[in-house]
């Protein structure tokens, strides 16, 4: 089945009851049984819901994977990952990470006795030194929030086979229909469905696939467990956004090419993060595992400095200013002061996020518009 269908129909079936197409919101909190212990596969709704469990099956089918979990948020969806380990464990990852992640990160599990180390995974010859003994799980974003930057899936898989290590990839930038971690031989695939999947900035939620049944089972005890669980609204509106999920990223796509290269072009603007461009780093590596390049940018002035980086966001139009990303309309955010706020600026500095750096969530409106927009905010 291709990717186009499998959005309409992988794990879909009409209603067994009333034949209705749209799966049904199952707004129930708890399931009748007609004898102690003795039910039809549903008894509590944080364990299990009908339209929960249809969105699940979905998203697995769109990730090549037998299994999904569906969580309250992209961080819940984490945090069921991290309830893996115990103190002592390490986690190997990147240092270019969202600023929740690091958050949860080293404010959160550091103090469980669990071990974070930040290397550059860009050069994969490099990562094996960076492994040991206590090395349970390496986790990384790519392409990475917000600069783009792109690791080598399936030669990483490779290394954390080797050293018996979990691996997860953090897959919210490139979706399942440009990249497919599971395939490539990622253990774990993470979603923040609240970007692209979703695709309405409507919805909070977080999701995890994997091929792995008892991996699965343990990911699904800590969703049971901890209860982190999205509502059946919530869940038929992420449903819903899948079934144009192809469509609207061929569009981002076609638009974040069109603003990379005017960027590019433009003479106020010295650096533009897309991993589109031949120059940057792992092109190939992009080129060979993601079948486009996505409508995530990043860029900064010639005047490196923040305050015109701030002028240019708060001239633009049809860009909002606002956190998050992935929805049908364009977003600009400063990585500074928002979504990375939370990593000290030391750190930012050191792995190349400058103050100045803007990011751009380029939507599906007309890319003449959107270009005229950035036009009259960066001006001549």
């Amino acid at each position: 089945m291709k990717f186009g269908t499998k959005v309409i129909h992988a794990g879909i079936e009409p209603d067994p009851t009333t034949g209705a197409i749209m799966t049904p919101v199952y707004q129930t909190s708890t399931f009748a049984q007609p004898s102690p212990g003795k039910h039809k596969g549903y008894e509590y709704a944080r364990t299990q819901n009908p339209t929960r469990d249809v969105l699940q099956n979905n998203l697995a089918a769109l990730e090549n994977a037998a299994h999904g979990l569906v969580f309250a948020s992209g961080m819940s969806a984490i945090d069921a990952v991290l309830k893996l380990l115990k103190p002592g464990d390490e986690v190997l990852t990147s240092t270019h990470l969202y600023g929740g992640t690091y958050r949860l990160f080293t404010q959160t599990y550091q103090d469980f006795g669990i071990k974070f180390k930040f290397v550059d995974m860009q050069e994969l010859n490099r990562i094996s030194e960076h492994f040991n003994e206590h090395t349970k799980l390496v986790w990384i974003e790519t392409p990475s929030n917000p600069m783009m930057n792109i690791i080598d899936i399936k030669g990483l898989a490779g290394v954390c086979k080797k050293f018996n290590a979990l691996f997860c990839v953090d897959n919210t930038f490139a979706t399942p229909y440009l990249q497919n971690p599971v395939t490539l031989g990622a253990d774990i695939v993470m979603h923040s469905v609240t970007k692209y999947i979703s695709g309405h900035s409507d919805v909070i939620m977080g999701a995890l696939m994997t091929n792995h049944h008892d991996l699965y089972e343990k990911l699904a005890f800590n969703q049971n467990s901890t209860g982190a669980v999205p509502g059946p609204q919530d869940c038929f509106l992420a449903l819903r956004g899948v079934k144009t999920l192809h469509i609207r990223m061929q569009r981002h796509c076609e638009n974040g090419r069109r603003i990379a290269h005017f960027l590019k072009s433009h003479p106020k603007v010295s650096k533009v993060y897309w991993p589109g461009f031949e120059e940057h780093q792992n092109h190939m590596v992009a080129k060979r595992q993601m079948s486009d390049f996505g409508g995530m940018i990043a860029f900064v002035l010639k005047d490196d400095k923040i305050e015109p980086a701030i002028q240019v966001m708060e001239k633009l139009k049809l860009f909002t200013l606002a956190e998050s990303l992935g929805g049908v309309e364009s977003l600009v955010g400063h990585p500074a002061s928002m979504t990375h706020a939370s990593i000290p600026r030391e750190e930012r500095i050191k792995s190349g996020l400058k103050d100045s750096l803007i990011r751009l969530s380029v939507g599906i409106e007309d890319a003449e518009d959107l270009v005229t927009d950035l036009e009259q905010a960066l001006g001549k």
